[in-house]
């Protein structure tokens, strides 16, 4: 242990000095590069030539500024790149940046997003990301803003590393920041249909934006689309099983029939109405509501069982375990459905999600001092049905859902803009929010004639909910010490408080769950995140910053878990995530605007990291914290837009990043054997599990090596016409999916390609091509054991469980019309 102690200490201490000789060479070659802009600023100033790169424009620090200003790592996305890689959701924009992975799921949180390898599990309902998703600067804690689709966009941020004095708790690993678009101060409008071929998917959008008044603009913005096939296939054959009477009532042979052959067969409505009034040179008020509603033919489309221990299904012996897009779901038999909470009455699987959001974004500027105000409330309810055993089997597991999501917020600020050096910004966030879940399973083949009908075949059921308020001031000041010099340093003061409840109001006789005994949990969480940061700009063209970091996501409590009689009531909550470090770069735009080059170093230890384990043997998930964490790496993006060639756009990005558990006592995965490390002497924290050493093991989702690389050109083929031609590759290495390191749940290494071809006409019409996935590759973002299989755990015979995953969707082709008018 001494010996491998101190290789890794010598393995670190290496790749501090690796970085931070890159970081040295980055600098002196910028510094030399920028040698010659500092020369052709001295002479007179020329025409500006064609091409060249486009500025793009950021609120990374609730203030607009350029990108190559803020001492922050980030990536971004013009609305001209948003619609010529056809960024639609939240997975499309990590299918474009390295170091981000996302999947979504139907249980749980619904999102599994992580950010140089720091995520947070999808099983675990009750805890939030640890990278925020911000829409229109107001923050989304439910992960379900998954199944919400984004178009008409403004622009998109993904901000890397904690972000806790601009955005608050739960930013630990980062920001995801999407902003829609405003009405502009002249009508426009356009109509967009298009046609996905893999999932026979038409679609159609509809924008129209016009002032109605000199001081009143409206936009309206509606998206709907509709498949008639889908990206997995669904392989299972009726399955004849037979239903056994507890109390002694008659048998009865029922028949689950296959679900529907493809999936998911979404159906999507979305709209968007803002009001934009500008009443004086000095007040802005943005109103925006927006609604959304789709539906699924299975929820579990995409949990896909990719890989078991002797490469064929515990549960289907003749059937290969493949990393390929098929599943066995079969629907739950209607004489069960009857009456099933959350069911339909036929009896198939299905999610069906509705949301509502309200924003009110109000600037006033008095002199010096802009004040502003950020209302929202956001409104969300899910409801599903899925066979949870992932695989075809003669005991089915069934399991119907509903999560209620609700919130309200409100942000004041207060921000100078002073011709001295000195500036601040304070301001307060206020947010009250309710989370919901109701959860039954059936399980067993078993029923009980004498419970309420809508419990007969329930095995057990969860009734849970959790208040949260929170208070959190924050400051900033700012000091131009010269020109060329910014400090900044600010706090975020964080005091939330989350009431949770819990029960199993049905509890099937023999099972382990507790029947009515409650759980109530009343939580207090505080914190002070600070920040500092530094930049220093010899030159216009040259950002050279630095900073210490702190991030934290407060605890709270697993609504979705199970309160068994090896269970105590403590074992439902967890504690809070807190994240600090440094990080700092050099942005460089050279060659006169030809030329972007940035270099971000990093290094940051996560305290209590959040994470959620699933124990398949008795369906029940235990959420917990997972001791320290450290990232840390190096990232490199580039991007070249020449003025010999106007069109051509080249850009490339490479990320080095090592994510390890520094310190880690997990509970051993299922069919864990000693050799594979799982302890079956030492003391263990979870209700009687084995557990095992992850000190020094990957997070989850945290490949060594991410890069990018595209291009795009566009250029005119004839008098009112272009064409556009656009590219872009996406290296993944291998990693593990699961938090627990499962030598099962590994992601080889991949590439994924995504292009679009373009034909614009000046009479306002264009026609696209659009590609994602061209070369088809598989990929899993988290992966959990299967529910009745692996057995064996801690023994020398142990079979570990098959696992399963999130899968992304596979090679897509569309075809897009879009008429401007």
């Amino acid at each position: 242990m001494e010996v491998t102690g101190r290789k890794r200490m010598k393995d670190l201490k290496k790749f501090d000095r690796a970085c931070l000789a890159a970081g040295l060479l980055t600098s002196a070659s910028t510094l030399g590069l920028s040698g010659g802009a500092m020369a052709q600023e001295a002479a007179p100033q020329a025409a500006q030539p064609a091409g060249g790169l486009e500025e793009i424009v950021v609120t990374a620090r609730k203030r607009t500024e350029s990108l190559q200003d803020i001492p922050v790592a980030v990536t971004a996305y013009s609305p001209a790149q948003i619609a010529r890689q056809d960024i639609s959701n939240i997975e499309r924009i990590a299918a474009s940046t390295p170091n981000l992975t996302v999947g979504r799921a139907t249980t749980g949180s619904g999102a599994q997003i992580s950010l140089r390898g720091i995520g947070t599990p999808a099983s675990a309902l009750g805890i939030e990301s640890s990278t925020a998703i911000i829409v229109d600067g107001i923050y989304y804690a439910s992960g379900r803003i998954l199944n919400e689709g984004f178009f008409d966009l403004a622009r998109i941020e993904v901000l890397k590393g904690p972000q806790a004095l601009f955005f608050g708790k739960n930013a630990t690993a980062g920001v995801i920041s999407i902003t829609t678009a405003d009405p502009g101060s002249s009508f426009e409008a356009s109509t967009r249909v298009g046609y996905e071929i893999r999932a026979k998917r038409p679609y159609i959008e509809q924008m129209i934006s016009t002032p109605i008044t000199d001081t009143l603009g409206i936009r309206v913005a509606l998206r709907g689309s509709k498949m008639f096939g889908g990206y997995t296939r669904n392989y299972a054959t009726a399955q004849p099983f037979t239903v056994t009477d507890q109390v002694g009532g008659p048998v009865q042979n029922l028949v689950a029939a296959p679900g529907d052959r493809t999936g998911p067969k979404e159906g999507e409505l979305v709209g968007r109405v803002t009001l934009k009034w500008e009443p004086t040179d000095n007040i802005t008020n943005t109103f925006k509501v927006s609604a959304n509603q789709s539906t699924t033919n299975d929820g579990a489309w995409n949990n896909i069982v990719f890989s078991c221990a002797n490469g064929f299904s515990t549960l289907q012996p003749t059937v290969r375990c493949k990393r390929d897009w098929k599943y066995y779901h079969n629907e739950m038999p209607k004489e069960i459905a009857a009456n099933f909470p959350f069911a339909r009455d036929d009896g198939e699987l299905y999610t069906k999600y509705r949301s509502f959001q309200a924003t009110n974004n109000l600037e006033w500027k008095l002199g010096d001092v802009t004040l502003t105000s950020a209302t929202n409330f956001q409104h969300q309810n899910n409801r599903w049905l899925t066979d949870s055993d992932y695989q075809q089997r003669a005991t089915q597991i069934y399991v119907g859902s509903r999560e209620k999501w609700t919130a309200f917020s409100e942000e004041l600020r207060a921000q100078t803009n002073l011709d001295g050096p000195l500036n601040m910004m304070v301001g307060v966030l206020y947010q009250k929010t309710k989370l919901q879940s109701d959860q039954y399973v059936y399980s067993g083949n078993v029923r009980v004639s004498t419970q309420r009908p809508e419990w007969e075949y329930v095995a057990f059921g969860k009734d849970s909910y959790t208040k949260g308020e929170t208070i959190s001031p924050f400051a900033q000041v700012t000091w131009k010490v010269i020109p060329e010099i910014e400090l900044g340093g600010g706090i975020r003061y964080t005091h939330e408080t989350k009431d949770s409840f819990f029960v199993h109001p049905v509890n099937r006789p023999g099972q382990i769950n507790r029947l009515n005994d409650p759980i109530y949990a009343d939580q207090t969480f505080t914190n002070w995140s600070p920040e500092l940061t530094a930049s220093y700009k010899p030159v216009p063209n040259v950002n050279i910053y630095g900073g210490f970091k702190t991030g934290y996501k407060s605890g709270g409590f697993s609504n979705q878990s199970s309160y068994t009689q090896a269970s105590a009531p403590g074992d439902l909550a967890f504690g809070p995530e807190r994240a600090k470090g440094f990080e700092g770069g050099v942005k460089t735009t050279l060659l006169n605007n030809q030329l972007r080059f940035d270099v971000a170093i990093y290094s940051y230890k996560y305290t209590d990291l959040q994470v959620d384990f699933f124990e398949a043997q008795t369906f029940r998930y235990v959420t917990t914290n997972a001791g320290s964490a450290r990232t840390k790496g190096i990232e490199v993006s580039t991007e070249f837009a020449p003025h010999s060639m106007p069109g051509l756009i080249l850009r490339g990005a490479i990320n080095y990043n090592k994510a390890r558990y520094l310190e880690f006592t997990a509970p051993c995965v299922t069919g864990q054997t000693p050799a594979q490390g799982c302890n079956t002497t030492a003391a263990s924290p979870y209700g009687g599990l084995f557990v095992q050493d992850l000190s020094g093991k990957p997070t989850a989702n945290a490949p060594r090596w991410t890069g990018a690389v595209g291009a795009s050109y566009e250029m005119d083929v004839s008098q009112g016409m272009s064409f556009a031609l656009s590219a872009d590759a996406r290296y993944s290495g291998s990693y593990n999916a699961s938090p627990f390191a499962n030598p099962l749940a590994t992601q080889p290494k991949y590439v994924n390609l995504d292009a679009s071809l373009t034909l614009k006409s000046n009479a306002g019409w264009d026609l696209a091509v659009i590609g994602k996935n061209l070369t088809n590759q598989f990929v899993i973002s988290g992966a959990l054991d299967s529910p009745g299989t692996g057995r064996g755990t801690g023994t020398d015979g142990g079979v570990l469980g098959d696992q399963r995953g999130y899968a992304n969707t596979p090679r897509t082709v569309q075809l897009q019309v879009t008429y401007h008018y």
